[in-house]
Parts: structure tokens; C-alpha cells; sequence
């Protein structure tokens, strides 16, 4: 009977999902707006799915920058003295500073668009080191068709972005060269904090016939002030980001960003079960999603076309 009952636990044990380890994963991010706090949940959530409960075997932390980078910075320094399991920096001002605090810890950046421009890795396929993660690089040709369905008159792009993020530089490159193949024009205008972004989208006012805002999280974090100038100049405001458009824009193409934090929380987990993250390919995020805010195109002069609604995974009325 011995045999047959040892036989029979050892089966058990086989059969019996294993438990996972006591880890932290330390989070932050260089500001707070739905998009990125989105990716936060999505990553807690794929942890979870893999069997790391906070409060059980989790410690999840997060600390926010509040669009400061010398608080980024900090932030980088006190989580690399901490040695979590796994530091996530949600954006390129913070997966910057993280990169630059630590050769040791394992990294797992998103919500950057462009990982070799801002030098997190020098090879998308094998990053080595100790860090990898998730691309949300936009299609930026897309949504230039986009704009050009909604306003087919449309001539010169205004490019309201922050300056020095090298995310939105990058998205600027890619713009005119795209812009130029539309036959469009690109304008720019720069706010390097939000107090300044309600000045550099009025400075817009009659040089664009519509505003485009990349997934800049200085311009996004104070988005109302860029929208009321739209508003009261008619002058059509459209977003990379799809959580802005409930909040004022016109229309977005881009990323579910609870989706992208899913899917960089996978590979968080890849790491937490031992994998080297240098070995680990930088993805970039999938899917993507068509937002329409129908109020907001109206105050802005706009009539939105049924071949727009038609196939908008969101409408808001």
C-alpha cells in the first residue's frame, strides 16, 4: 500500500499549479493620468493571474514623479537601494532613470515608444543587461489618415508635444516624415511642464487647421487646458491616446493601455520565474483601438463621418 500512496501523493504534487514565490515588483511612473495608471492596473493584474497576490505573496510599490524629472531620478535611486525583484517604470522619462540607477536589478519598461532612441537598449531582439519590455510606438500614418478622413481640407498638422521627452521627439521624426508623404505640413509648439501647455496650444491658433498630441505625458497630464483652447478656436484637437479622447479630443487610433500593461506584466512574470530579461525581445504593444468623442468634435466644428463611426470601437455621445 506504501508504494501506491507515495505513487499517488507524487501524482498530486505533479497535478497542483506550484506556487509562487514571495516577490516586489516596484513600480513608477513620471506622472499620473488614465493611460499610465490603465498600465499600472494591467500589470498588477497579469501578476495576479500568474498567482502573485498583493498583500499575500506580493508586494507591489509604486511611486509616481509627479511629471518631475529630478523626482524621477530619486524615485530610480530609492528603488534600486530597495533590490525589489523587478522595477517597472511606466514611460520613457522614468524607464530613463531607472536604466541609468541599476545594471543589476531586472528592468521591464512600457509605454515607451521608442527604446533605442531613448538608449534603454541597443538591440530590440537582444537587449541584454538587465533590461527589456513593451513599445507602444504609435502609427502615426494612421493616424494621419484618420485625421484627413475626419478633415479632408486639413492642410498643416499642429505637433503640440513637450520638448525634452524623448518619446515625443522621437514621434516627431516619424510625424514629418509621414506628414511629407501625406502631402501634409507639420507645425510645432513645445511646453516643457503643464503649466505651459494652455500657452503653447494657443501659440497653434491660426498657423494649424488641427491639433495632433502624441502620447506625451506632460501635454496629456494637463490635456483641459489644450482642449479649451480648441474649443474656443474651432480648431480640431486629436490625441495618440485613447483615454484623452472622453476627456475633450476629437478622436484617437492607439493602444488600450490596461491591454499594454497586461501584456508588459507577462513578461514581468517571465522574469520572476528566472528568465534573464537581456534575453528577453522588446515587444511592441498590440492591438489597437478607434475612440470618437461626438460632443467634443461638435464644439470644435466638426462633423464626424458615418465611415468614422461606423467602424469607432467607442463612441461617446
Amino acid at each position: 500500500m506504501r508504494p501506491i500512496l507515495l505513487a499517488l501523493a507524487a501524482s498530486l504534487a505533479l497535478s497542483l499549479p506550484a506556487k509562487a514565490d514571495n516577490v516586489t515588483v516596484a513600480v513608477t511612473a513620471i506622472v499620473e493620468h488614465p493611460a499610465l495608471d490603465a498600465a499600472r492596473k494591467g500589470v498588477l493584474d497579469a501578476l495576479t493571474a500568474a498567482g502573485y497576490k498583493e498583500g499575500e505573496n506580493l508586494k507591489f510599490v509604486f511611486e509616481s514623479a509627479q511629471g518631475n524629472p529630478a523626482t524621477a531620478a530619486q524615485i530610480a535611486r530609492q528603488f534600486a537601494g530597495d533590490e525589489p525583484n523587478v522595477i517597472v517604470p511606466i514611460s520613457t522619462p522614468s524607464a530613463q532613470a531607472v536604466v541609468s540607477s541599476t545594471r543589476d536589478i531586472p528592468v521591464v519598461f512600457t509605454a515607451v515608444s521608442d527604446p533605442l532612441g531613448a538608449q534603454l537598449v541597443k538591440n530590440m531582439d537582444k537587449p541584454g543587461g538587465n533590461v527589456t519590455g513593451l513599445s507602444d510606438m504609435s502609427p502615426v500614418a494612421e493616424h494621419l489618415a484618420l485625421i484627413k478622413e475626419i478633415l479632408p481640407d486639413v492642410k498643416t498638422i499642429g505637433y503640440l508635444y513637450n520638448s525634452g521627452e524623448a518619446n515625443s521627439v522621437s514621434l516627431l521624426a516619424v510625424l514629418k516624415a509621414e506628414a511629407e508623404k501625406a502631402g501634409l505640413k507639420v507645425v510645432e509648439s513645445a511646453a516643457t511642464k503643464s503649466a505651459e501647455v494652455q500657452g503653447a496650444a494657443r501659440a497653434l491658433v491660426g498657423r494649424a487647421d488641427a491639433i495632433y498630441i502624441p502620447t506625451d505625458n506632460t501635454i496629456i497630464s494637463a490635456l483641459e487646458g489644450a482642449v479649451a483652447v480648441a474649443e474656443e478656436s474651432k480648431l480640431p484637437l486629436f490625441t495618440a491616446d485613447t483615454d484623452s479622447v472622453s476627456r475633450g479630443s476629437v478622436a484617437a487610433l492607439g493602444f488600450n493601455y490596461y491591454d499594454v500593461g497586461k501584456q508588459t506584466g507577462e513578461i514581468v512574470v517571465r522574469v520572476l520565474k528566472g528568465e534573464n530579461p537581456g534575453d528577453i525581445a522588446v515587444k511592441t504593444a498590440a492591438g489597437s483601438d478607434l475612440v470618437v468623442n461626438k460632443a467634443a468634435a461638435a464644439k470644435m466644428g466638426v462633423t464626424l463621418p458615418e465611415s468614422v463611426l461606423s467602424r469607432a470601437n467607442k463612441v461617446i455621445e
